[in-house]
């Protein structure tokens, strides 16, 4: 089993690849009061080792949420599904921006339930959509 802490250049490789953005939000670290962290998407608990393909930026808002969940309910259908694994699935067949680019919508159970879960329409967040909106810095390119 790997160690629960990634290395220095584990971390670096895991910034970059994600162009310094929360990989299931899409908040800007250049942009945010807080530290982001590095997340297990399966968690350390559950067996997930903390190799590059189980490793992504999140924000501590979303970091919070997710703690060592790796599935969560549907609020639509009440099934449990994965939550989003940004290795694995492309962020937008899952999740889409509301007409004013402000909101998440979920586009599947796994869409649904992550921005339940992790609250990707929190409203801090959602501020400060809209404030990036108007100056032309949202939403970023979605990689």
């Amino acid at each position: 089993m790997s160690n629960l802490r990634p290395t220095k250049e584990q971390r670096e490789q895991v910034i970059a690849r994600a162009k310094e953005c929360c990989e299931y939000c899409l908040s800007q670290s250049r942009f945010s009061p807080d530290s982001f962290s590095i997340d297990h998407i399966i968690p350390h608990t559950a067996g997930g080792a903390t190799t590059l393909d189980n490793l992504a930026l999140s924000c501590q808002g979303c970091n919070n949420h997710k703690y060592a969940k790796a599935e969560a309910f549907d609020p639509v259908t009440g099934r449990i599904v994965p939550l989003y694994h940004p290795r694995r699935q492309n962020w937008k067949d899952h999740f889409a921006w509301d007409k004013e680019l402000i909101h998440l919508v979920g586009l599947t159970p796994t869409g649904r339930a992550t921005i339940a879960t992790l609250h990707l329409n929190r409203v801090g967040i959602v501020n400060l959509r809209r404030i990036l909106c108007m100056v032309n810095e949202h939403p970023p390119e979605i990689h």
